[in-house]
């Protein structure tokens, strides 16, 4: 049983770590999505079936073809990136914002207070789950889906636009 969590944990992490040190962006989003199924094979290995079901569908589904197209419609050509700027300040911002990050996380879990009083938590039904977000959700849940809609078709037509005013110039 442990042999298969370390498994499953090597798995996810190496899909990552590989994905950040990789500078072709399009092999970085397809190992980014298989880190994602790791999580997904964490959440079986965890008995909790419906978030593995949710991780496979919402996140190797949609945000991962979200995530492709984004990266897809809007590449620029290697000539036009501004080769200025300095890797090393790079690395040196990004780890002062994970540090950052990092901070925060651990104050939000060091100075939270648990409440063990309240008693049992009480657990819900897949079916009682899709009542909430069908019944008194529903708008919510149809808001959310209209702004993500909206977001990739702006992200296409920003990209056709930008395309169509590249082959103007080189014309």
């Amino acid at each position: 049983m442990i042999f298969a969590l370390i498994t499953i944990a090597l798995f996810t992490l190496a899909a990552a770590a590989i994905a950040m040190s990789l500078r072709n962006l399009v092999h970085s989003a397809l190992l980014l999505v298989v880190s994602w199924a790791g999580v997904a094979m964490f959440y079986l290995w965890a008995g909790a079936e419906f978030l593995a079901f949710a991780q496979a569908l919402i996140y190797l589904g949609a945000i991962s073809m979200v995530v492709l197209f984004a990266v897809l419609l809007t590449r620029r050509s290697l000539a036009e990136l501004d080769p200025a700027i300095d890797g090393k300040w790079r690395g040196v911002t990004a780890l002062y914002t994970g540090g950052a990050v990092a901070a925060v996380l651990f104050g939000a879990v060091l100075f939270t207070p648990l409440n063990f009083a309240a008693g049992p938590v009480r657990s819900f039904t897949v079916r009682q789950l899709g009542e909430q977000l069908m019944g008194p959700q529903v708008a919510a849940v149809l808001v959310v889906g209209v702004i993500l809609t909206v977001a990739l078709l702006g992200g296409v037509v920003l990209a056709a636009a930008s395309r169509r005013h590249d082959k103007e110039d080189a014309s």
